[in-house]
């Protein structure tokens, strides 16, 4: 029986950047992925002939530039096209734009208020002064506050430089920041409705809360931590779809020696003595490896694939109690033109970013409430986009790619389980509702492909189709990601790691899981290789 150095159970791009960062290493590394395609949720497909559909992740802004430099990506095809701003459109028929530029959204916005747009520049200096806290922190491991070892009294001193560094004032922003909800932040800054709503969207995108609950300040500023090409906060698509990510990371991984086998479902880790020792396929098959790495989420790894004999009574009940709540939906169309947008110029450049028609605040809170009660939001959110206006290459000339993420979608319905018929009514709610905005939207659809959170379970394996593989609540984050005491991307058995969302700094194409948990398991091996 060959054994490998390294076995990764899954090929979403966390697990392929682990793959890739330890096949550089010099490790023999082999990836086991249930489908017969690479990616998880970072995936393209031709679902409807001529059409590439970005199906589930959509847009790129997380991807660590330091990841996409050490792996070389650009050279195995990536390419990132950013993408000028965005809009929300307003039901009396105005719309509210953002640009790329500084004094054309300054403009835009005293449209609607002049006090909102003398106070963007206050909001915005705000957000860039968390990002510049946090970001630091997304390429660390954790450090383990409960621990007397000379690298974790280390990483808490950092950490309390920096934050004292911010100054008395600046901690209790940040405090304050990090555990209030989106609307209590926007209120300090904006009065205007619109405005509001504008900026609320990515407070709750992914997410089992509101804009009014506890925390969603964090998920807003979540969604700021990437960058295009230097520019930061800015998002953009990968040409030829999110698949272009994985593809480009198994490129990498497979120019170190590594290898990779699709089709290869993972039933169970192997574990003998309290160590991982390596898997077992639905086939029977068992493939043994000097250490396993899960790219799967939290629950999935340790509920599904152990007996739970092996691991700690305690741990397990964490684990159950880890909060991963599905909360969206995924609708792919082809179209057969340009849709028209009430009130919006043909040649707007902000229609080539991402498009809203939730207005108010009070909008978002009631599609949660739907949400709450176990159905889909009769009004939902959607964070629509037209990738073709980028990047014409994924459909053929004079036809285009719509991608429309939707939020809320709960993953168990009052009225029972989800069903195609189902599905299908949530699919006509979104359609129905965007055609108020769109009068020839219906007519041009040549296809649709919709995707509730029990088909993102079912296809790509994220519990309750939750795409963050665990909710970024203060509760489940930095060192309480996803675990007290297990955030350092180590399991309770020995030579068991994870890469995956659900450890920090969690969810988004960012691949800095999959980079941090490549690092510990090579100052492990390092370490053992020391001890022989």
């Amino acid at each position: 029986m060959k054994s490998h150095d390294v076995i990764v159970i899954g090929a979403g791009h966390n697990g392929l950047t682990a793959a890739a960062y330890l096949a550089r290493a010099g490790l023999d590394v082999l990836v086991l992925e249930r489908n017969t395609y690479l990616g998880g949720a970072a995936v393209s497909r031709e679902i409807y002939p001529g059409f590439t559909y970005s199906n589930c992740s959509y847009v790129s802004s997380l991807m660590r530039p330091e990841i996409m430099r050490d792996l070389e990506l650009p050279k195995y095809g990536l390419q990132v096209v950013p993408y000028n701003g965005g809009l929300t459109m307003a039901r009396d028929g105005g719309y509210l734009a953002s640009y790329k530029d500084h004094d054309m959204n300054r403009r835009e916005i005293a449209r609607h208020s002049a006090r909102d747009a003398e106070a963007y520049d206050r909001y915005s200096a705000e957000i860039t002064r968390q990002c510049r806290f946090i970001k630091p922190m997304l390429a660390k491991t954790p450090p383990d506050p409960a621990s007397l070892r000379p690298r974790d009294l280390r990483g808490l001193y950092d950490l309390g430089r920096d934050f004292w560094g911010l100054g008395e004032e600046g901690m209790a922003d940040t405090i304050r920041f990090w555990t209030m909800s989106c609307v209590d932040f926007l209120e300090q800054y904006f009065e205007n409705e619109l405005v509001k709503a504008h900026y609320a969207g990515s407070s709750i995108i992914g997410t089992g809360l509101g804009p009014r609950s506890p925390g969603s300040a964090y998920v807003l500023l979540h969604h700021y931590m990437g960058e295009v090409d230097g520019n930061i906060g800015a998002w953009g698509f990968a040409r030829g779809g999110m698949g272009a990510i994985s593809r480009s990371l198994a490129a990498a991984f497979q120019s170190y020696g590594g290898n990779i086998r699709a089709d290869a479902d993972v039933s169970r880790v192997i574990v003998k003595g309290g160590n991982a020792i390596g898997v077992a396929l639905a086939n029977g098959e068992e493939i043994h490896a000097r250490a396993v790495v899960s790219n799967m989420d939290v629950k999935r790894t340790f509920l599904e694939t152990f007996d739970e004999s092996d691991l700690p009574p305690d741990f397990l009940k964490a684990v159950r109690n880890f909060k991963i709540r599905g909360s969206s939906g995924k609708l792919n169309i082809a179209l057969d033109g340009m849709p028209s947008f009430n009130g919006v110029p043909a040649d707007c450049p902000a229609l080539q970013g991402d498009m809203h028609v939730t207005d108010t605040i009070e909008w978002f809170e009631r599609a949660y409430d739907d949400w709450k009660n176990g159905m889909w939001s009769r009004r939902p959110y959607v964070d629509m986009m037209i990738p073709t206006l980028t990047d014409p290459t994924m459909a053929p000339p004079g036809k285009h790619y719509m991608s429309i993420f939707v939020q809320y979608v709960p993953p168990h319905l009052a009225d029972g389980p989800w069903t195609p018929e189902k599905r299908d009514a949530f699919g006509q709610t979104v359609i129905d509702m965007l055609s108020e905005y769109s009068p020839n939207l219906k007519d041009l659809i040549l296809h649709m492909e919709v995707r509730t959170p029990h088909e993102i379970e079912q296809e790509v394996g994220l519990t309750e189709g939750n795409i963050f593989q665990g909710e970024l609540t203060m509760d489940q984050i930095m060192f309480n990601r996803p675990i007290p005491g297990y955030a350092q991307y180590r399991g309770p058995v020995a030579n068991m790691y994870m890469c995956g969302s659900s450890t920090h700094p969690g969810g988004g194409v960012m691949g800095a899981p999959g980079a941090n948990a490549a690092r510990e398991i090579l100052h492990d091996m390092h370490r053992a290789g020391e001890r022989r």
